[in-house]
């Protein structure tokens, strides 16, 4: 099968799951930005996704895309490393139009695959996981904005966050219009429109996520993170 067996295909299998999590980081970075403005109705949105067949179908499907985007890139980047043989050890100047995310898109991969799991800790966990066992927490699954100022009123997780987001800022940047390009929408007057409107996207999803987590930091603030660092 072509997108198994080509270098263009698992290119092409990696843009297509990477197109797909973006779409669903500006459903989730919309749907946060919701508590900014009304704590009942970001509860509300919470309790409408809460811990039932379609969520928990939605969980294990974004779970399968994140899966795959990360495996087709570390066979991608085993496949260039080979490609490359010896010269990868070769003392040379670095190309001045490449760009440092795109040199280290694993390592930033790897990052953001860290901080989903605090993600998915400090949550999914205590929100979807817990109404289904029925666990501690259980009452409060639907309580968004609770677990929010639970988390971010730990200065330690609002920081391990903030850098995730940065991560996620650069991973994002080049990984937007490369996907596109990849999947043959970009000539050479939409590379540099697709490049720059990717940035720009990258930025306001990425703020959205950066502004739920410094406001609430702000107003729930704990120098001793007395009750607020464990989930």
């Amino acid at each position: 099968m072509w997108l198994i067996n080509s270098s263009i295909g698992r290119k092409v299998v990696m843009s297509v799951t990477g197109i797909a999590l973006v779409l669903f980081l500006t459903f989730h970075a919309s749907m946060n930005v919701v508590a900014l403005i009304s704590e009942d109705g970001y509860n509300m949105i919470c309790e409408m996704l809460g811990a039932n067949w379609y969520a928990v179908a939605a969980t294990v499907g974004l779970a399968g895309l994140v899966v795959i985007h990360f495996i087709y890139a570390f066979w991608l980047t085993i496949q260039n490393r080979k490609a490359r043989g010896n010269n990868r050890y070769a003392i040379t100047d670095k190309p001045e139009k490449v760009e440092w995310a795109s040199q280290n898109m694993l390592v930033l991969g790897i990052i953001i695959c860290l901080g989903l799991c605090l993600h998915l800790y400090n949550f999914w966990w205590n929100m979807m996981a817990a109404e289904l066992i029925e666990g501690e927490y259980a009452q409060n699954a639907a309580d968004g904005v609770f677990w929010i100022k639970k988390t971010f009123g730990c200065p330690v997780y609002s920081a391990l966050y903030l850098v995730w987001l940065c991560a996620l800022w650069f991973h994002l940047t080049h990984g937007i219009w490369s996907s596109l390009q990849t999947m043959g929408w970009s000539g050479k007057v939409w590379f540099q429109r697709w490049r720059c409107i990717g940035n720009i996207y990258a930025t306001l999803v990425v703020l959205m996520f950066a502004a739920v987590v410094i406001v609430f930091a702000i107003q729930n603030f704990s120098p001793c993170c007395s009750g607020s660092c464990g989930a």
